[in-house]
């Protein structure tokens, strides 16, 4: 599995598992240019429209990747970088086998930045 995409298990505080992304962010970027650029060994590359002042960027990240994903915003969380470029972004509520739905994941990625 890549180490940009990681599944954490479930526990029984919190049955459902969820998975990891590891995020480069670039704001300001061209409204075109918006979306997944690259997948990477060591991170997501993706470009926001939006500027990087008083969360706007933050929130454009969780919107771009739920249309790319087909995941809907309310199961997506900043949890680190909420100040930085370099973000983690946590997919919740993961059901069933977690390194298969890790892959597809991977996969909607990368055919995102084709």
């Amino acid at each position: 599995m890549s180490s940009v995409v990681r599944y954490i298990a479930g526990s029984k505080k919190t049955p459902l598992g969820q998975l990891q992304l590891l995020l480069h962010v670039k704001p300001g970027a061209h409204k075109e240019r918006e979306g997944v650029v690259a997948v990477s060994d060591t991170a997501i590359d993706l470009c926001v429209a939006a500027r990087a002042k008083e969360g706007e960027a933050n929130k454009a990240v969780v919107s771009v990747l739920s249309d790319v994903l087909g995941i809907p915003k309310s199961r997506l969380h900043l949890s680190r970088g909420m100040k930085s470029r370099d973000k983690t972004v946590i997919i919740q509520d993961v059901d069933g086998d977690g390194d298969e739905y890790a892959q597809t994941i991977i996969s909607l990625l990368q055919k995102a930045c084709e």
